[in-house]
């Protein structure tokens, strides 16, 4: 018996079928079908999922290394103009005092 022909010429290597209109199949074969279908389109579904959930991963860890790189940022921005203001206000108390030493 010879191998199923494609109109190209070639050995036909998997031919789709549909089950529904296939005559030759046992109930059996048409529900191990629909299994292996099952089967494959769930794997599909994973990996498409993987990846959404990996780029999400990826995108709430920059969001939340943004966060805290700006709170540390916001942080050290405040201590720096809490000393540059003691700073001042000695220097205000220095010109005060040089003043008042100077008037009297």
């Amino acid at each position: 018996m010879a191998a199923p022909q494609e109109p190209g010429g070639g050995a036909a290597f998997a031919r789709r079928i549909d089950p529904a209109r296939e005559p030759g199949l046992s109930p059996e074969q048409r529900r191990l079908m629909a299994q292996v279908e099952s089967a494959q389109r769930y794997r599909a579904l994973q990996r498409r999922l993987r990846s959404r959930n990996t780029l999400l991963g990826l995108g709430i860890g920059a969001l939340t290394i943004g966060i805290y790189g700006y709170t540390f940022y916001s942080v050290s921005q405040e201590r720096f103009l809490d000393e540059l203001e003691q700073e001042a206000e000695a220097a205000r108390a220095r010109a005060q005092a040089r003043a008042e030493a100077a008037a009297s």
